[in-house]
């Protein structure tokens, strides 16, 4: 089979869905079967590296809770040897080709953990063939691909759960209680960040020497099927083990770790929302091997709504900024030691100068700590979903307008300008609407 994707051919779905995803939100219920509470929902596994192993264990271990049975069913990938061991660990079957695996009745539900040019096009497949969808972030690799999600989903009515595991955590939804509550006035400016200082370089994995196209049994990697849709070139192992350094498969740091800020962030604002102006920058200064990604970069954000969001982050040193929310009147601090995927035990309000005597009056103190309590997992929220039919953490919509600005800001360093964005259009426009 000749799986060659023709990327245009497969975002026209998209073309003329502007409008109706302009008014897309969430329902609170998917269509689909209805299943039985004491039934086990059927998983399938697409693309079994790295992060696809971390998410086949965590989806056996939830499926073994009573809340959320479930078993994997099958798993797939070009790489014989990564099919082979996945296969293995599950006790389950092993299928090299995932149009055959979405063709396969007793499968409810896809794990889609493939580098992100595959992500759009395998989850538009999955949803149209009648499986709900744990999409691993970020999303997808395009904006054409994920608002091309966003209207399967509609279409379908089928669940679909971006993969951004911490947006399941306490802290956000406080966040956005103290939002809607007014604790901190007009809201003026986000902030985050995400650093590492890798000693090889970051997305510099370890390369398996005898595998490729033209290797037999284990070591055999189907190097045209696993390109898709992305320009035709020869094997290049580097391309194929550490595929986050190259912009064919991947925006580099602001699609790999920004999703995981931005995500949240959403949430918290209370109504996930468009940007209306995005610039990226940043540079290769110091791992200068054969990546084409910046090891360096920085995303600053604006939204119509009047506040705007800035993101930090390089490869090259680990020191974090806190993440938090700044208004007018006081300011929400959510992640104190600035890494929004470990566990935060509570977050502080703390009312600025000219709220300090309206905060006290109000609330009897001049800061207030919110406990953060337990919530079921993302694969918990994932699973349950697909038997209830409700809204998952991370649904689509939500999770296509944290791609938008992380997207805007790869092109905008790419092509060296400032980008405005048209929420109405769905569309990169010329400059910038006026409210």
């Amino acid at each position: 089979m000749d799986t060659k994707v023709d990327r245009r051919q497969f975002v026209k779905s998209a073309v003329g869905a502007s409008a109706a995803i302009g008014t897309l939100s969430k329902t609170g219920k998917a269509g689909g079967k209805i299943i039985g509470s004491n039934d086990q929902i059927s998983l399938g596994l697409i693309g079994a590296g790295g992060r696809g192993r971390d998410l086949l264990r965590w989806a056996i271990d939830t499926g073994q809770k009573p809340l959320t049975p479930a078993h994997v069913t099958a798993v797939c990938d070009v790489y014989v040897k990564r099919r082979r061991m996945a296969a293995e660990f599950a006790k389950c079957g092993a299928i090299a080709d995932y149009h055959e695996l979405l063709e396969r009745k007793d499968i409810d539900a896809v794990i889609i953990a493939t580098p992100d040019h595959w992500h759009g096009k395998m989850a538009v497949d999955a949803m149209n063939k009648g499986k709900d969808v744990y999409l691993e972030k970020p999303m997808t690799h395009t904006l054409d691909e994920a608002k091309a999600v966003v209207e399967t989903v509609k279409k379908t009515n089928r669940v679909l759960q971006v993969g951004s595991q911490t947006t399941s955590s306490d802290q956000w939804w406080k966040a956005r209680k103290a939002i809607q509550d007014g604790m901190i006035g007009k809201l003026v400016m986000s902030q985050g960040s995400y650093h590492r200082n890798s000693t090889d370089g970051e997305w510099n994995w370890r390369i398996d020497p005898a595998a490729g196209p033209d290797a037999k049994g284990d070591d055999f990697i189907d190097w045209k099927t696993w390109l898709g849709g992305a320009p035709e070139r020869r094997y290049d192992p580097d391309r194929f083990f550490r595929f986050r350094k190259y912009w064919d498969y991947s925006g580099g740091i602001a699609t790999d770790l920004f999703y995981h800020v931005l995500a949240p962030m959403n949430l918290c604002w209370g109504e996930a929302q468009f940007p209306s102006r995005v610039m990226g920058t940043g540079g290769i200064y110091i791992f200068k091997d054969e990546r084409e990604v910046p090891d360096t970069f920085t995303l600053t954000a604006e939204y119509p709504q009047g506040h705007m969001v800035v993101i930090s982050s390089t490869m090259t040193n680990d020191s974090h900024i806190s993440g938090l929310i700044r208004g007018h009147e006081g300011t929400i601090m959510m992640v104190p030691n600035g890494r929004f995927e470990d566990t935060v035990n509570f977050i502080t309000v703390t009312p600025q100068k000219i709220a300090k005597q309206k905060f006290k009056e109000k609330y009897g103190t001049i800061e207030m700590m919110f406990e953060c309590e337990p919530r079921e997992s993302h694969m918990e929220n994932f699973i349950r979903c697909v038997r209830t039919r409700e809204t998952p953490v991370l649904d689509a919509m939500t999770g296509y307008k944290a791609l938008v600005p992380i997207a805007l800001s790869v092109q905008s360093y790419r092509e060296g300008r400032v980008l405005y964005f048209d929420e109405h259009k769905q569309k990169v426009v010329d400059h910038q609407t006026k409210a």
